[in-house]
Protein backbone atom coordinates (compact mmCIF):
# COMPACT_ATOMS: atom_id res chain seq x y z
CA UNK A 1 0.00 0.00 0.00
CA UNK A 2 2.76 2.70 0.81
CA UNK A 3 5.71 3.09 -0.85
CA UNK A 4 9.18 3.75 0.09
CA UNK A 5 8.55 7.61 -0.96
CA UNK A 6 5.67 7.43 1.38
CA UNK A 7 7.28 6.32 4.19
CA UNK A 8 9.72 9.07 3.77
CA UNK A 9 6.95 11.64 3.66
CA UNK A 10 5.53 9.83 6.68
CA UNK A 11 8.59 10.02 8.82
CA UNK A 12 9.09 13.53 7.82
CA UNK A 13 6.26 14.16 9.35
CA UNK A 14 6.77 12.78 12.62
CA UNK A 15 4.18 9.74 11.39
CA UNK A 16 4.81 5.99 11.94
CA UNK A 17 3.40 3.65 9.81
CA UNK A 18 1.46 1.99 12.08
CA UNK A 19 -0.66 4.93 12.86
CA UNK A 20 -2.01 5.37 9.16
CA UNK A 21 -2.76 1.76 9.17
CA UNK A 22 -4.53 2.37 12.32
CA UNK A 23 -6.58 5.11 10.59
CA UNK A 24 -7.26 3.42 7.75
CA UNK A 25 -8.36 0.30 9.87
CA UNK A 26 -10.66 3.37 11.90
CA UNK A 27 -12.12 4.39 8.45
CA UNK A 28 -13.61 0.77 7.70
CA UNK A 29 -14.71 0.21 11.93
CA UNK A 30 -15.88 3.63 12.39
CA UNK A 31 -15.78 4.82 15.95
CA UNK A 32 -18.28 3.20 18.75
CA UNK A 33 -21.82 5.85 20.04
CA UNK A 34 -21.29 6.80 23.27
CA UNK A 35 -23.97 5.51 25.79
CA UNK A 36 -25.85 8.33 27.85
CA UNK A 37 -27.25 7.94 31.12
CA UNK A 38 -29.01 11.25 31.31
CA UNK A 39 -28.33 14.96 30.86
CA UNK A 40 -26.48 16.92 33.38
CA UNK A 41 -28.48 18.94 35.85
CA UNK A 42 -28.29 21.47 38.10
CA UNK A 43 -27.83 19.49 41.29
CA UNK A 44 -26.94 16.18 39.61
CA UNK A 45 -23.66 17.11 37.96
CA UNK A 46 -23.56 21.12 37.80
CA UNK A 47 -22.74 23.12 40.42
CA UNK A 48 -25.18 26.65 40.87
CA UNK A 49 -23.75 28.82 43.03
CA UNK A 50 -25.46 32.04 44.97
CA UNK A 51 -23.92 35.79 45.24
CA UNK A 52 -22.34 34.74 48.70
CA UNK A 53 -20.59 31.92 47.07
CA UNK A 54 -18.93 33.96 44.11
CA UNK A 55 -17.73 36.35 46.44
CA UNK A 56 -15.74 33.57 48.36
CA UNK A 57 -14.45 32.34 45.69
CA UNK A 58 -13.18 35.12 43.98
CA UNK A 59 -11.80 36.14 47.47
CA UNK A 60 -9.90 32.41 47.77
CA UNK A 61 -8.84 32.66 44.52
CA UNK A 62 -7.10 36.27 44.72
CA UNK A 63 -5.44 35.50 47.84
CA UNK A 64 -3.95 32.53 46.48
CA UNK A 65 -0.07 32.00 45.99
CA UNK A 66 2.70 30.49 44.18
CA UNK A 67 0.90 29.87 41.54
CA UNK A 68 1.81 29.99 37.59
CA UNK A 69 -1.40 30.61 35.73
CA UNK A 70 -1.40 30.35 31.69
CA UNK A 71 -4.46 31.34 29.68
CA UNK A 72 -4.40 28.47 26.52
CA UNK A 73 -6.47 30.20 23.51
CA UNK A 74 -7.12 27.85 20.95
CA UNK A 75 -7.22 30.03 17.63
CA UNK A 76 -8.80 29.20 14.59
CA UNK A 77 -6.99 29.28 11.33
CA UNK A 78 -8.40 31.59 8.70
CA UNK A 79 -11.91 33.24 9.10
CA UNK A 80 -13.81 31.74 6.23
CA UNK A 81 -16.37 30.21 7.78
CA UNK A 82 -17.13 33.53 9.69
CA UNK A 83 -17.10 35.61 6.02
CA UNK A 84 -18.99 32.49 4.46
CA UNK A 85 -22.09 34.44 3.28
CA UNK A 86 -19.68 37.42 2.43
CA UNK A 87 -17.59 34.97 -0.58
CA UNK A 88 -21.03 33.99 -1.53
CA UNK A 89 -22.36 37.45 -2.65
CA UNK A 90 -18.97 38.12 -3.82
CA UNK A 91 -18.34 35.14 -5.76
CA UNK A 92 -22.14 34.87 -6.96
CA UNK A 93 -24.65 37.45 -6.19
CA UNK A 94 -26.37 35.58 -3.47
CA UNK A 95 -28.03 37.88 -1.82
CA UNK A 96 -28.90 37.05 2.26
CA UNK A 97 -29.95 38.69 5.67
CA UNK A 98 -26.03 38.79 6.72
CA UNK A 99 -25.24 40.68 3.82
CA UNK A 100 -27.78 43.34 4.39
CA UNK A 101 -27.12 43.67 7.59
CA UNK A 102 -23.52 43.91 7.40
CA UNK A 103 -24.05 46.78 4.67
CA UNK A 104 -27.04 48.88 6.37
CA UNK A 105 -24.96 48.79 10.18
CA UNK A 106 -21.83 49.13 8.39
CA UNK A 107 -21.05 52.08 10.90
CA UNK A 108 -21.66 50.04 13.55
CA UNK A 109 -18.82 47.81 13.03
CA UNK A 110 -15.30 48.75 14.39
CA UNK A 111 -13.40 48.39 11.06
CA UNK A 112 -16.11 50.91 9.67
CA UNK A 113 -13.04 53.73 9.75
CA UNK A 114 -10.50 51.57 8.15
CA UNK A 115 -12.86 51.23 4.87
CA UNK A 116 -13.30 55.41 5.11
CA UNK A 117 -9.60 55.99 4.89
CA UNK A 118 -9.03 53.58 2.08
CA UNK A 119 -11.80 55.12 -0.02
CA UNK A 120 -13.71 52.31 -0.61
CA UNK A 121 -17.09 53.17 -1.83
CA UNK A 122 -19.65 53.25 0.54
CA UNK A 123 -22.65 53.47 -1.78
CA UNK A 124 -21.73 50.08 -3.72
CA UNK A 125 -22.69 46.66 -1.43
CA UNK A 126 -20.06 45.06 -4.07
CA UNK A 127 -17.50 47.00 -3.05
CA UNK A 128 -17.50 47.34 0.58
CA UNK A 129 -18.03 43.28 0.97
CA UNK A 130 -15.37 42.63 -1.39
CA UNK A 131 -13.39 45.54 0.56
CA UNK A 132 -13.65 43.45 3.60
CA UNK A 133 -12.76 39.87 2.25
CA UNK A 134 -9.35 41.56 0.24
CA UNK A 135 -7.71 44.36 0.02
CA UNK A 136 -7.51 46.40 2.07
CA UNK A 137 -8.92 44.38 5.18
CA UNK A 138 -7.83 41.18 3.83
CA UNK A 139 -10.86 39.35 6.45
CA UNK A 140 -11.58 36.90 3.99
CA UNK A 141 -7.74 34.74 4.40
CA UNK A 142 -7.16 36.41 8.34
CA UNK A 143 -7.64 34.38 11.08
CA UNK A 144 -10.21 35.69 14.06
CA UNK A 145 -8.07 36.50 16.26
CA UNK A 146 -6.53 39.47 14.12
CA UNK A 147 -10.13 40.77 12.99
CA UNK A 148 -11.77 43.82 15.01
CA UNK A 149 -14.30 42.91 16.90
CA UNK A 150 -14.85 46.25 19.16
CA UNK A 151 -14.42 49.82 19.75
CA UNK A 152 -12.95 51.01 23.17
CA UNK A 153 -14.05 53.91 25.37
CA UNK A 154 -11.41 56.10 23.16
CA UNK A 155 -12.50 55.27 19.69
CA UNK A 156 -9.68 52.83 19.06
CA UNK A 157 -10.43 49.33 17.42
CA UNK A 158 -9.68 45.74 19.56
CA UNK A 159 -9.11 42.42 18.04
CA UNK A 160 -9.63 39.19 20.09
CA UNK A 161 -6.14 39.05 20.72
CA UNK A 162 -5.73 42.08 22.67
CA UNK A 163 -9.28 41.90 24.67
CA UNK A 164 -7.84 38.05 25.61
CA UNK A 165 -4.70 39.58 26.28
CA UNK A 166 -6.41 42.17 28.57
CA UNK A 167 -8.33 39.14 30.38
CA UNK A 168 -5.05 37.38 31.21
CA UNK A 169 -4.23 40.68 33.10
CA UNK A 170 -7.38 41.08 34.86
CA UNK A 171 -7.55 37.23 36.53
CA UNK A 172 -4.25 35.52 35.19
CA UNK A 173 -1.67 37.81 36.69
CA UNK A 174 0.29 36.43 39.95
CA UNK A 175 3.26 38.17 41.29
CA UNK A 176 2.85 41.10 38.50
CA UNK A 177 3.04 38.60 35.45
CA UNK A 178 0.61 37.20 32.96
CA UNK A 179 1.37 34.43 30.80
CA UNK A 180 -1.20 33.73 27.55
CA UNK A 181 -0.21 30.74 24.89
CA UNK A 182 -2.04 31.13 21.39
CA UNK A 183 -1.98 27.57 19.48
CA UNK A 184 -2.12 29.59 15.72
CA UNK A 185 -1.94 27.95 11.83
CA UNK A 186 1.49 28.41 10.71
CA UNK A 187 0.94 30.79 8.26
CA UNK A 188 -0.62 33.43 10.89
CA UNK A 189 1.98 33.16 13.01
CA UNK A 190 3.61 36.46 12.07
CA UNK A 191 0.14 38.32 11.81
CA UNK A 192 -0.29 37.50 15.81
CA UNK A 193 2.73 38.39 16.35
CA UNK A 194 2.41 41.74 14.80
CA UNK A 195 -1.23 42.34 16.81
CA UNK A 196 0.57 41.36 20.10
CA UNK A 197 3.46 43.40 19.63
CA UNK A 198 1.21 46.33 19.13
CA UNK A 199 -1.26 45.80 21.67
CA UNK A 200 0.95 44.37 24.77
CA UNK A 201 2.36 47.19 26.05
CA UNK A 202 -1.06 49.15 26.44
CA UNK A 203 -2.27 46.50 28.02
CA UNK A 204 0.69 46.46 30.30
CA UNK A 205 0.83 50.09 31.15
CA UNK A 206 -3.10 49.59 31.95
CA UNK A 207 -3.23 47.29 33.81
CA UNK A 208 0.47 47.05 35.77
CA UNK A 209 1.49 43.69 34.40
CA UNK A 210 3.69 41.83 32.67
CA UNK A 211 2.26 39.65 29.47
CA UNK A 212 4.51 37.11 28.33
CA UNK A 213 2.95 35.86 25.15
CA UNK A 214 3.64 32.14 23.88
CA UNK A 215 2.74 30.55 20.43
CA UNK A 216 2.62 27.04 19.08
CA UNK A 217 1.07 25.48 16.17
CA UNK A 218 -0.14 21.92 15.62
CA UNK A 219 2.35 19.24 15.69
CA UNK A 220 2.55 17.79 11.89
CA UNK A 221 2.74 14.27 13.76
CA UNK A 222 -0.90 14.36 14.87
CA UNK A 223 -2.67 14.59 10.71
CA UNK A 224 -4.57 12.17 10.25
CA UNK A 225 -4.71 10.55 6.52
CA UNK A 226 -7.62 11.66 4.18
CA UNK A 227 -9.33 8.46 2.64
CA UNK A 228 -11.59 7.88 -0.56
CA UNK A 229 -15.33 6.31 0.17
CA UNK A 230 -14.21 3.10 -0.14
CA UNK A 231 -11.22 3.75 2.48
CA UNK A 232 -8.56 4.21 0.04
CA UNK A 233 -5.77 6.23 0.74
CA UNK A 234 -5.94 9.49 -1.27
CA UNK A 235 -3.09 11.37 -2.81
CA UNK A 236 -2.25 14.87 -4.54
CA UNK A 237 -0.96 15.35 -7.79
CA UNK A 238 2.16 15.50 -6.58
CA UNK A 239 1.50 11.49 -5.19
CA UNK A 240 2.17 12.28 -2.09
CA UNK A 241 -0.77 11.13 0.80
CA UNK A 242 -3.24 13.30 1.36
CA UNK A 243 -2.62 14.26 5.27
CA UNK A 244 -5.30 16.73 7.21
CA UNK A 245 -5.10 18.52 10.52
CA UNK A 246 -7.24 16.25 12.88
CA UNK A 247 -9.12 18.94 14.57
CA UNK A 248 -8.90 20.52 17.76
CA UNK A 249 -8.22 17.27 19.88
CA UNK A 250 -4.59 17.77 18.16
CA UNK A 251 -3.58 20.32 20.94
CA UNK A 252 -3.23 17.84 23.71
CA UNK A 253 -0.09 17.67 22.31
CA UNK A 254 0.45 21.39 22.61
CA UNK A 255 -1.69 21.63 26.26
CA UNK A 256 0.73 18.94 27.81
CA UNK A 257 4.07 21.26 26.99
CA UNK A 258 2.69 24.26 29.03
CA UNK A 259 4.10 24.83 31.81
CA UNK A 260 1.80 25.80 34.88
CA UNK A 261 -0.43 24.53 37.88
CA UNK A 262 -3.43 26.28 36.28
CA UNK A 263 -4.62 26.24 33.02
CA UNK A 264 -7.40 28.78 31.56
CA UNK A 265 -9.31 27.12 28.13
CA UNK A 266 -11.15 29.97 26.28
CA UNK A 267 -11.49 29.68 22.16
CA UNK A 268 -10.41 32.81 20.32
CA UNK A 269 -13.86 33.93 19.68
CA UNK A 270 -15.14 34.36 22.76
CA UNK A 271 -14.06 38.09 23.98
CA UNK A 272 -16.60 40.38 26.05
CA UNK A 273 -16.59 44.35 25.87
CA UNK A 274 -15.71 46.11 28.71
CA UNK A 275 -18.45 46.86 30.32
CA UNK A 276 -18.72 42.76 30.96
CA UNK A 277 -15.39 42.00 32.01
CA UNK A 278 -16.56 42.23 35.63
CA UNK A 279 -18.78 39.42 35.34
CA UNK A 280 -16.73 37.40 33.34
CA UNK A 281 -13.32 37.17 34.55
CA UNK A 282 -15.26 36.73 37.85
CA UNK A 283 -16.54 33.60 37.23
CA UNK A 284 -13.48 32.32 35.59
CA UNK A 285 -12.04 33.27 39.34
CA UNK A 286 -14.59 31.40 40.86
CA UNK A 287 -13.55 28.23 38.45
CA UNK A 288 -9.76 28.49 39.81
CA UNK A 289 -11.09 28.94 43.04
CA UNK A 290 -13.13 25.65 42.82
CA UNK A 291 -10.73 23.75 41.19
CA UNK A 292 -8.02 24.68 44.10
CA UNK A 293 -10.29 23.57 46.61
CA UNK A 294 -10.62 19.96 44.96
CA UNK A 295 -6.99 19.83 44.27
CA UNK A 296 -6.56 20.47 48.27
CA UNK A 297 -8.95 17.57 49.59
CA UNK A 298 -7.38 15.50 46.63
CA UNK A 299 -3.99 15.73 47.94
CA UNK A 300 -5.06 14.99 51.58
CA UNK A 301 -7.33 11.95 50.36
CA UNK A 302 -4.08 10.30 48.33
CA UNK A 303 -1.85 11.09 51.03
CA UNK A 304 -3.84 9.02 53.31
CA UNK A 305 -4.03 6.19 51.38
CA UNK A 306 -0.52 6.72 51.24
CA UNK A 307 -0.43 6.19 54.56
CA UNK A 308 -2.64 3.83 55.38
CA UNK A 309 -4.98 5.87 57.62
CA UNK A 310 -7.63 6.50 54.43
CA UNK A 311 -11.53 6.23 55.07
CA UNK A 312 -12.71 4.21 51.73
CA UNK A 313 -16.41 5.46 52.69
CA UNK A 314 -14.88 9.06 53.03
CA UNK A 315 -12.94 9.15 49.72
CA UNK A 316 -16.23 7.39 47.38
CA UNK A 317 -18.01 10.61 49.30
CA UNK A 318 -16.17 13.04 47.71
CA UNK A 319 -15.41 11.60 44.46
CA UNK A 320 -19.04 11.04 43.60
CA UNK A 321 -20.02 14.58 45.18
CA UNK A 322 -17.52 16.40 43.36
CA UNK A 323 -15.60 14.63 40.79
CA UNK A 324 -18.33 13.76 38.59
CA UNK A 325 -17.98 9.89 38.61
CA UNK A 326 -19.69 7.02 40.26
CA UNK A 327 -18.70 3.85 41.57
CA UNK A 328 -19.58 0.35 40.36
CA UNK A 329 -20.75 -2.39 42.65
CA UNK A 330 -17.52 -2.35 44.34
CA UNK A 331 -14.06 -0.74 44.72
CA UNK A 332 -10.97 -1.21 46.13
CA UNK A 333 -8.09 1.89 47.11
CA UNK A 334 -5.90 0.95 44.02
CA UNK A 335 -8.73 1.67 42.34
CA UNK A 336 -9.97 4.76 44.40
CA UNK A 337 -6.16 6.36 43.73
CA UNK A 338 -6.71 5.96 40.04
CA UNK A 339 -9.67 8.11 39.95
CA UNK A 340 -8.51 10.70 42.77
CA UNK A 341 -4.54 10.90 40.93
CA UNK A 342 -6.10 12.18 37.78
CA UNK A 343 -5.85 15.96 36.48
CA UNK A 344 -8.64 18.26 36.94
CA UNK A 345 -10.60 20.11 34.73
CA UNK A 346 -13.78 22.74 36.21
CA UNK A 347 -15.83 23.85 33.02
CA UNK A 348 -18.26 26.28 32.95
CA UNK A 349 -21.26 25.83 31.86
CA UNK A 350 -24.38 28.58 30.45
CA UNK A 351 -28.03 27.45 30.17
CA UNK A 352 -29.08 26.29 26.68
CA UNK A 353 -30.59 29.15 24.32
CA UNK A 354 -30.35 27.74 21.28
CA UNK A 355 -26.83 28.37 20.56
CA UNK A 356 -24.56 25.46 18.93
CA UNK A 357 -22.17 23.62 20.77
CA UNK A 358 -21.38 20.57 23.27
CA UNK A 359 -23.42 19.58 26.12
CA UNK A 360 -22.77 18.04 29.48
CA UNK A 361 -23.63 14.81 30.20
CA UNK A 362 -23.83 11.84 32.12
CA UNK A 363 -21.86 8.64 30.59
CA UNK A 364 -22.10 4.97 31.05
CA UNK A 365 -18.85 3.14 31.05
CA UNK A 366 -18.44 -0.68 30.39
CA UNK A 367 -17.75 -1.27 33.35
CA UNK A 368 -20.75 -0.13 35.11
CA UNK A 369 -19.46 3.51 36.43
CA UNK A 370 -20.29 6.57 35.03
CA UNK A 371 -18.64 9.81 34.59
CA UNK A 372 -19.43 13.23 33.36
CA UNK A 373 -18.73 14.32 30.02
CA UNK A 374 -19.11 17.44 27.24
CA UNK A 375 -20.10 15.49 23.90
CA UNK A 376 -20.99 16.69 20.62
CA UNK A 377 -24.21 15.37 19.20
CA UNK A 378 -22.24 13.10 16.21
CA UNK A 379 -20.90 11.28 19.64
CA UNK A 380 -24.64 10.21 20.28
CA UNK A 381 -26.09 7.15 19.15
CA UNK A 382 -29.48 7.57 17.37
CA UNK A 383 -31.59 5.91 20.53
CA UNK A 384 -30.16 8.15 22.23
CA UNK A 385 -30.45 11.67 20.55
CA UNK A 386 -33.81 12.39 22.48
CA UNK A 387 -31.91 12.51 25.55
CA UNK A 388 -29.95 16.00 23.79
CA UNK A 389 -33.22 17.34 23.90
CA UNK A 390 -33.04 16.89 28.10
CA UNK A 391 -29.98 18.96 28.01
CA UNK A 392 -30.37 22.55 30.30
CA UNK A 393 -26.95 23.44 30.08
CA UNK A 394 -24.29 23.75 26.77
CA UNK A 395 -20.90 23.77 26.73
CA UNK A 396 -19.30 27.31 26.22
CA UNK A 397 -15.42 26.22 26.17
CA UNK A 398 -14.68 27.70 29.76
CA UNK A 399 -12.23 25.70 31.49
CA UNK A 400 -9.70 25.52 34.25
CA UNK A 401 -7.67 22.32 34.00
CA UNK A 402 -5.05 21.63 36.96
CA UNK A 403 -2.48 19.43 35.48
CA UNK A 404 -0.12 18.43 37.97
CA UNK A 405 -0.37 15.61 40.47
CA UNK A 406 -0.53 16.28 44.72
CA UNK A 407 3.31 16.21 44.50
CA UNK A 408 3.46 18.99 42.01
CA UNK A 409 4.30 16.67 38.92
CA UNK A 410 3.52 17.32 35.76
CA UNK A 411 0.78 14.52 34.25
CA UNK A 412 1.19 13.45 31.03
CA UNK A 413 -2.37 14.45 29.48
CA UNK A 414 -2.07 12.12 26.31
CA UNK A 415 -2.27 9.09 28.99
CA UNK A 416 -6.08 10.49 29.62
CA UNK A 417 -7.28 10.29 25.94
CA UNK A 418 -10.53 8.34 25.02
CA UNK A 419 -9.12 7.21 21.77
CA UNK A 420 -12.45 5.47 21.04
CA UNK A 421 -14.09 8.94 21.02
CA UNK A 422 -12.48 10.24 17.45
CA UNK A 423 -15.17 11.40 14.79
CA UNK A 424 -15.31 10.51 10.82
CA UNK A 425 -16.40 13.33 8.74
CA UNK A 426 -16.98 13.73 4.84
CA UNK A 427 -15.06 16.50 3.14
CA UNK A 428 -14.02 17.23 -0.14
CA UNK A 429 -10.98 17.51 -2.09
CA UNK A 430 -10.60 18.98 -5.71
CA UNK A 431 -13.92 18.46 -5.72
CA UNK A 432 -13.86 14.63 -4.84
CA UNK A 433 -15.52 13.28 -1.68
CA UNK A 434 -13.59 11.94 1.34
CA UNK A 435 -13.69 10.99 4.76
CA UNK A 436 -11.43 13.01 7.62
CA UNK A 437 -10.72 11.47 10.77
CA UNK A 438 -10.95 14.05 13.82
CA UNK A 439 -8.98 12.65 17.25
CA UNK A 440 -10.64 13.12 20.17
CA UNK A 441 -11.95 16.52 20.88
CA UNK A 442 -10.02 18.59 23.13
CA UNK A 443 -12.70 19.11 25.43
CA UNK A 444 -14.64 15.81 24.25
CA UNK A 445 -12.74 12.42 24.25
CA UNK A 446 -9.03 14.09 24.89
CA UNK A 447 -10.05 15.07 28.68
CA UNK A 448 -12.37 11.65 28.61
CA UNK A 449 -10.65 10.28 31.98
CA UNK A 450 -9.70 13.82 33.79
CA UNK A 451 -12.00 14.38 36.88
CA UNK A 452 -14.61 16.41 36.02
CA UNK A 453 -16.53 19.74 37.51
CA UNK A 454 -19.35 21.45 36.08
CA UNK A 455 -20.38 25.05 37.40
CA UNK A 456 -23.00 26.77 35.95
CA UNK A 457 -21.89 30.40 35.03
CA UNK A 458 -24.12 33.29 33.32
CA UNK A 459 -24.73 33.49 29.72
CA UNK A 460 -22.99 36.86 29.86
CA UNK A 461 -19.85 35.00 29.99
CA UNK A 462 -20.12 33.14 26.74
CA UNK A 463 -20.32 36.09 23.34
CA UNK A 464 -19.13 33.86 20.67
CA UNK A 465 -18.51 35.56 16.88
CA UNK A 466 -19.14 32.38 14.15
CA UNK A 467 -20.72 34.99 11.54
CA UNK A 468 -19.35 38.78 11.18
CA UNK A 469 -23.13 39.87 11.77
CA UNK A 470 -22.42 38.51 15.30
CA UNK A 471 -20.25 41.43 16.25
CA UNK A 472 -24.30 43.54 15.59
CA UNK A 473 -24.99 41.89 18.89
CA UNK A 474 -25.79 43.71 21.82
CA UNK A 475 -22.62 41.45 23.84
CA UNK A 476 -20.26 43.04 21.14
CA UNK A 477 -21.30 47.21 21.02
Amino acid sequence: MFTASDLNFLESKGIEQTQIESQIERFKTGFPAISIARAARSGDGIISLNDSDVERLVNQFDTATGLKIVKFVPASGAATRMMKELFEFVDSDKESSAVDALYEQITQFPFYADLLSAGVDMNSKKAVVSAILSEPLFYGKYPKGVIKFHTSSDGSALTPICEHLVEAAIYGAKDGQAFVHFTVSDEHVGLFQTEVLSAKPKVENQFGVQLNVSYSTQKPSTDTIAVSPENAPIRKASGDLLLRPAGHGALIENLNEIDADMIFVKNIDNVQIRKNHATSTSYKKVLGAIALEIKAQIAIYINEIDNGTADPGDIINFVEQNLGYRFGSSTNFEHLYSILNRPVRVCGMVKNEGEPGGGPFWVNSSDGEMSLQILESAQISDCDKHLMSEATHFNPVDLVCLVKDSQGVKFDLREYVDAEAGLISEKSFEGNPLKALELPGLWNGAMSRWNTVFVEVPILTFSPVKTIVDLLRPEHQ
